[in-house]
C-alpha cells in the first residue's frame, strides 16, 4: 500500500514537492521514476523477493528511496542502527543474512568491514559517490538502468526487519508485513489529524520506526519529506522556518534542546502544525516553554514500540495542560483507531480500572513476529494480543498510565537500552566479577544508564576502562554514563539480584515510573 501510494502521488500530483534534500528538491514523478530504476539495477544486481536488504547511513532522501525501490522488487528492507557497534552490525548481518547494504559516506568504512568480514554480504551501494571497496554508485545505477515493474504486493508479506534490544542480551528482528505498516499509518493519521499532503521534517533518526512511522503517514498522504543528516536543534529550527514545515516527530529530550535553540529568537515557525513525540511523557517545564514558542503547533504523545510499528496510544494536544487537576498530561492517553488495549495478569486474565498489569495491544499495526526468533515470538504474541512487557494501568477515562517496565528497560533520550544487554558488555571486562545495570534519574537525559559492579578480589576498576570497554561492544547510548562499585549485589532468596534495591538511592520511596 504504502508503494502504491507513491506511484499514486506521481499520477495525480505529480508536480508537487516529494522530498527536500540539502538543495536537491525532487517532485513526486521523479522520485516515482528514480525507485523504479534503482529497484531495476537492484533485481540486475541479483537481488530477489524476500532477500534482506540493509541501509546503513543518516537521513537523506535516497534512504527513503532505497527503502521504496527495495519494496518494489518484494524484498525486505532492514534499517540498520546508526549508533552501533561494528560487533553489533555484524549480528544483523548474520541473523538477517543480509546481501546488499546501502550506506553513506559517514558509514563507508563500517559496511566495508562488515563486507569483508561477511562474504555473503555481496554487494555494498554507495548513496554519495564515495565509493570504497567496490561499492557501487548509487546515482549511476540509477542513471544507467530502465524502469522494473512494481512486484505485485501481498499484503501479508514481510517488507522490514527492525531491530530492537532484547532482553537475552541480543537484538531482536521484529518483523512488519506490508499489512501491519499500511495499518499504523492510517490507524495514526486518522487519530493524529495530519494536514493534507503534510511536509514532514525527518529530525529523529530514520532507522528508526518512530521516524518511518511518520514518513509513511507522509508518503501516504502524498506529502513532502524534508531531511537534516542528524538530530541539530540549531539546524531543526533554520529548517523548519526555511521550508514550512507542518509535522515533526521528537523525543522530549530533543524539544527541550530545540527550545533552548538561539535561533529561535525571530525565527518564524507559525507553519508548525502538528509536534508528535514519544519514549517518555514531556515534562511541565518543557511544556510551558513548548506553548510559548509553539502557540499554534499541536503537540500529541504517542505510546508505542517497535513491535507495534509505534502506534498504540495517543494523548491528545488538549489534554497537555499544566497542572491540570486531572492528572492526565501524565498518562500515555488513549487506543489509536482501531488499536484495542487491555490490561492483564501473567495468566492472560484481564484486568479492572485501576489495576496494574501488562500493557497488550491489538490491531492492524502489530508484528508479524521476531525474525528466527519462535520463542520469543510465542511469548509476545499470544491470544491474538501483543503483550508489550510494561506494566501500567487504565482510568475510568480509558487513559493509560505506564508505570513501569517489565523488562527492566531503560529509556536515555528516547532510545530504548535492555539492562541485559549492557550487562552483557560489562561482564566481559576482566575485572568484572559480578555487574547489575539499571536506569538512574538525569536532569537532561530522564535516564542515564548506571552499572553496579562487584569487581574481582584485589583489583580496582576505573569508570574510564568500563566505559572503553564496552563502547567497543555496544551503542554510546547503550554505553554506562555512571559507575558504583559495591562489594556484593543485593539478592533474593532464589538468587535474583534485587534491582528495586539499587534504585532505592536514586529514586527514593517513590516508584521508577515513566510518568
Amino acid at each position: 500500500m504504502i508503494i502504491e501510494s507513491v506511484r499514486r502521488a506521481a499520477r495525480t500530483d505529480g508536480g508537487r514537492e516529494a522530498t527536500i534534500c540539502g538543495d536537491v528538491t525532487r517532485t513526486w514523478t521523479e522520485v516515482e521514476d528514480r525507485v523504479a530504476r534503482l529497484a531495476q539495477a537492484l533485481l540486475t544486481l541479483g537481488a530477489k523477493p524476500g532477500d534482506r536488504i540493509g541501509i546503513l547511513a543518516q537521513n537523506s532522501d535516497r534512504y527513503l528511496e532505497a527503502i521504496f525501490a527495495t519494496w518494489w522488487i518484494g524484498a525486505i528492507t532492514v534499517p540498520m542502527n546508526n549508533r552501533w557497534s561494528v560487533e553489533e552490525h555484524i549480528y544483523s548481518v548474520d541473523d538477517a543474512d543480509i546481501r546488499i547494504v546501502f550506506h553513506d559516506g559517514a558509514f563507508a568504512e563500517t559496511a566495508s568491514v562488515c563486507a569483508t568480514r561477511r562474504p555473503a554480504l555481496k554487494v555494498l551501494i554507495g548513496f554519495d559517490g564515495k565509493a570504497q571497496s567496490g561499492a557501487r554508485d548509487y546515482e549511476d545505477l540509477i542513471v544507467g538502468s530502465a524502469r522494473a515493474l512494481p512486484v505485485r504486493l501481498d499484503l501479508s508479506a514481510p517488507c522490514g526487519i527492525f531491530y530492537t534490544g532484547g532482553t537475552t542480551g541480543l537484538p531482536k528482528g521484529v518483523v512488519h508485513t506490508h499489512a501491519s505498516i499500511s495499518g499504523a499509518a492510517l490507524v495514526a493519521s486518522l487519530d493524529m489529524n495530519y494536514p493534507r499532503a503534510p511536509r514532514y521534517l525527518h529530525a529523529a533518526p530514520m532507522f528508526h520506526l518512530g521516524d518511518l512511522s511518520q514518513a509513511f503517514i507522509t508518503t501516504l498522504l502524498g506529502g513532502t519529506h524534508v531531511f537534516v543528516p542528524a538530530f541539530n536543534a540549531d539546524e531543526v529550527v533554520r529548517t523548519i522556518a526555511h521550508h514550512r514545515v507542518e509535522t515533526i516527530l521528537l523525543v522530549p529530550t530533543m524539544i527541550a534542546m530545540v527550545l533552548q535553540s538561539p535561533l529561535l529568537e525571530g525565527a518564524d515557525l507559525t507553519s508548525l502544525q502538528l509536534i508528535a513525540y514519544g519514549g517518555s511523557p514531556i515534562t511541565e517545564p518543557v511544556l510551558r516553554r513548548a506553548r510559548e514558542v509553539f502557540s499554534r503547533t499541536r503537540l500529541v504523545q504517542g505510546f508505542g514500540q517497535t513491535e507495534s510499528c509505534a502506534a498504540g496510544t495517543l494523548l491528545h494536544d488538549e489534554h497537555h495542560v499544566p497542572g491540570a487537576v486531572e492528572g492526565r498530561m501524565r498518562s500515555a492517553g488513549r487506543p489509536s483507531y482501531g488499536v484495542e488495549l487491555q490490561l492483564r495478569t501473567s495468566d492472560g486474565r484481564a484486568l479492572a480500572v485501576g489495576e496494574v498489569g501488562e500493557i497488550c495491544l491489538r490491531g492492524p499495526m502489530v508484528m508479524a513476529g521476531y525474525w528466527n526468533k519462535p520463542e520469543e515470538t510465542a511469548s509476545a504474541l499470544r491470544d491474538g494480543w501483543l503483550h508489550t512487557g510494561d506494566a501500567g494501568y487504565v482510568d475510568e477515562a480509558g487513559f493509560l498510565y505506564v508505570c513501569d517496565r517489565v523488562k527492566d528497560m531503560i529509556i536515555s533520550g528516547g532510545e530504548n537500552v535492555y539492562s541485559a544487554e549492557v550487562e552483557r558488555a560489562v561482564s566481559t571486562h576482566p575485572k568484572v566479577a559480578q555487574v547489575a545495570v539499571i536506569g538512574v534519574p538525569d536532569e537532561k537525559w530522564g535516564e542515564r544508564v548506571h552499572a553496579v559492579i562487584v569487581p574481582k578480589p584485589g583489583v580496582e576498576i576505573a569508570y574510564e576502562e568500563i566505559y572503553a570497554h564496552c563502547k567497543a561492544l555496544i551503542a554510546g547510548y547503550k554505553t554506562p554514563r555512571s559507575v558504583e562499585l559495591v562489594p556484593a549485589l543485593p539478592l533474593s532468596p532464589v538468587g535474583k539480584v534485587l534491582k528495586t534495591e539499587l534504585r532505592k538511592p536514586y529514586w527514593g520511596d517513590k516508584q521508577r515510573a515513566v510518568n
